[in-house]
């Protein structure tokens, strides 16, 4: 993780050198169980990069944005594709590339997340990225559609300054790596706001037999009001220092974008249905997918990987449809930790025109899961 940053007035909270705190650690209970690392990345060969832009510039604007790279077999991801799938919830939101994604049931490259008004600078980064590999043929020349999807940070960050370079992209992609994910105010969830509380990036994983799940979100939606976690009404009880008092944006106005990926074999239609799954995981937070929400899912599977690389004829795979069941459930659970990590780890923020989100207060949510018998030690 790059963390550019110049303080210039009021200081800029930020995520600390130190491993963030993450729900499990305030005793927020969860079902199923989760991988060594409780992320993403336990799915072997899955690989995360993220590059974190927090500037106070001369002129006043705040920079509050940046890039989140997420590639299926690390940097193998460019020479062989992985099957997946993809859903929209709520299409108020942009995730390229998937039209080719249905028709091909292949994602190849990487999934990347930033800004609503960076999507495109981050896709031809991405195919500049791509086509610098070589490989394709003398000219280095590759036909790429990459996967890059959006939350809107316009509340806290300069969103109309452009801020993100295809030189971000190129880092986050370079710099990725396995092992634990910072989550919180990094990467593309650096100005990222859910339930009115300060959010960002979140992760987490199941266990299934002898498969793995795993979940990345960048989480940016959502009302204080219908806020659950654990079943908890938080919402409406944490009822101080909302963001959004303006009754014309009241509404659910936020996206979300929920990384699926897993290592148990699956076709493109059953990384469709693996997709849908997120979306449980979600309205178990009380998300309702509002009019102004983009609530767009991707789902992979590292598995097949011969099958994948494009000979004439191939061989692959798949666990029955009968016998998914647990891997939806695992999905629903490792989506519902995810964002509940994403806003356990943020930190206070101020930025764009004075405005603020603030963090979920731990010790209150905490109190709240007591009061109700949902605390877990």
């Amino acid at each position: 993780m790059s963390i550019r940053v110049l303080l210039l007035g009021l200081a800029v909270a930020m995520a600390p050198a130190v491993a963030a705190e993450r729900a499990r650690d305030l005793g927020v209970p969860f079902e199923g169980t989760p991988g060594a690392r409780n992320a993403i990345t336990d799915v072997a060969g899955v690989t995360v990069g993220q590059v974190t832009l927090i500037e106070d510039l001369a002129d006043g604007h705040k920079v509050r944005t940046g890039v989140t790279a997420i590639l299926p077999r690390g940097h193998a991801s460019f020479d062989t594709p992985v099957f997946g799938g993809w859903f929209a919830l709520n299409g108020n939101g942009e995730m390229t590339g998937t039209a080719w994604l249905s028709e091909s049931g292949q994602l190849e490259g990487p999934v990347m997340l930033t800004n609503t008004h960076s999507v495109g600078v981050v896709r031809d980064a991405v195919i500049a990225e791509r086509v610098r590999a070589g490989g394709a043929d003398a000219s280095g020349y590759w036909w790429s559609l990459p996967v890059v999807a959006e939350t809107w940070d316009g509340h806290l960050n300069d969103i109309n300054g452009f801020h993100v370079k295809p030189e971000h992209a190129a880092q986050a992609l370079r710099e990725a790596k396995d092992g634990p994910v910072a989550e919180g105010n990094v990467g593309g969830g650096t100005g990222m706001v859910c339930h009115e509380f300060k959010c960002g990036i979140g992760t987490a994983s199941r266990r299934v037999d002898a498969y793995t799940v795993g979940v990345l979100v960048q989480a940016n939606y959502g009302i204080r009001d219908t806020l659950r976690i654990a079943g908890v009404p938080v919402g409406q009880h944490l009822r101080a220092d909302r963001v959004y008092t303006d009754a014309a944006l009241t509404g659910d106005t936020g996206s979300i974008i929920i990384v699926v990926a897993t290592d148990a074999p699956l076709l493109p239609h059953q990384l469709d249905r693996i997709a849908k799954r997120a979306g449980m995981g979600l309205a178990r937070m009380g998300s309702y997918a509002g009019n102004g929400s983009g609530d767009i899912f991707v789902a992979f599977s590292t598995a097949n990987a011969d099958a994948a690389k494009g000979a004439a004829l191939n061989n692959a795979q798949f666990v029955g449809n009968d016998h998914l069941d647990d891997l939806f459930n695992a999905t629903v659970q490792a989506t519902e930790e995810a964002i509940v990590n994403a806003m356990v780890a943020a930190r206070d923020m101020r930025g764009e025109g004075g405005h603020y989100a603030n963090a979920i207060p731990h010790d209150a949510l905490v109190a709240l899961l007591r009061k109700y018998g949902r605390y877990k030690r």
